[in-house]
């Protein structure tokens, strides 16, 4: 039974979906991390997703009035968000990155990635020539979507999505076809690197799980929904960046780089390899969150 039961009797137009979309997501508590920072654009996120509405496309149809067969589609959505705690992500099937849309579910963590960000700006100035990139590694790929933003960014490049999931591999996969790059991503299962014996790359980007210890025990449900995998990386939070520093050399060309990101984890990383010079890369949040290291910096 619907939390409301007689809201899709009383409300009609966008506008009044909208309204009560913000409003019980603000009475309710809910979290918000997953593509939104706040109730009111969760609310048009989630409204326009399931009504297959463009999210440029608001202010055209506020007062819409929408269809009683679509209004119980989003009282059953806005309910399970609310109830559930289900990110929105997960309900209409989408999540975005920048301008990018890709599909994601249950198997995969929803992406949040500042690469996205760096992949933009084809890694300038790191990378002089993007024309002159022929091979990137996805090291936990998830959905596929820094593989997918990777070869976008290095029209030249072949790009390898590598995780160790069944499951997540199948929605890269899902995504790959969907941008129609199935002749330049090439999904590979592999426990990290250790698949990739005798391949090697010019970049290698990794936003790979980072989520300590007490912070799992700390998580807000809607990130209780996401694959365990994808998230926990042993007490400190470095157990897969650890495998990267330890491997990524024997697959990096000269000159190669290594990109990892790892979210709070910057002063527990510096001290744990005070030898190695990161460079720490700017993002919109700061430059606390991804490091650069060439190949010579690692030998």
């Amino acid at each position: 039974m619907s939390l409301y039961p007689r809201a899709a009797e009383e409300l009609f137009t966008l506008r009044d979906w909208l309204r009560f979309a913000v409003s019980r997501f603000e009475e309710s508590g809910i979290f918000f991390g997953h593509g939104a920072q706040n109730s009111y654009d969760e609310a048009v996120w989630l409204i326009l997703a399931a009504l297959h509405l463009p999210h440029d496309t608001l202010d055209n149809f506020l007062d819409a009035v929408l269809t009683e067969t679509e209004r119980r589609h989003l009282l059953h959505l806005i309910s399970r968000r609310v109830s559930e705690r289900i990110p929105t992500a997960y309900l209409v099937r989408e999540a975005w990155l920048g301008d990018f849309k890709f599909y994601v579910d249950e198997r995969v963590i929803v992406p949040r990635s500042f690469i996205a960000e760096l992949l933009r700006e084809q890694l300038a100035p790191w990378v002089e020539t993007p024309e002159e990139v022929v091979s990137v590694a996805d090291i936990c790929t998830g959905s596929g979507c820094l593989a997918i933003l990777s070869a976008l960014a290095f029209p030249n490049a072949e790009v390898d999505a590598i995780d160790i999931s069944d499951d997540a591999l199948a929605v890269a996969r899902k995504n790959i076809g969907d941008y129609g790059l199935e002749g330049h991503v090439h999904p590979i299962k592999s426990d990290m690197l250790s698949a990739l014996q005798g391949k090697c790359y010019d970049i290698i980007i990794s936003n790979p799980p980072y989520v300590d210890a007490p912070s799992m025990e700390a998580l807000p449900q809607e990130y209780r929904q996401e694959p365990n995998l994808a998230l926990a990386s042993g007490v400190n939070g470095l157990d897969h960046t650890h495998t990267l520093l330890r491997e990524a050399a024997d697959h990096l060309n000269p000159g190669g780089l290594l990109i990892v990101e790892i979210g709070h984890n910057r002063d527990v990383l510096e001290a744990t390899y005070p030898e190695l010079p990161f460079t720490w890369l700017e993002v919109s949040a700061g430059d606390q969150f991804v490091f650069l290291l060439t190949r010579e910096q690692l030998l």
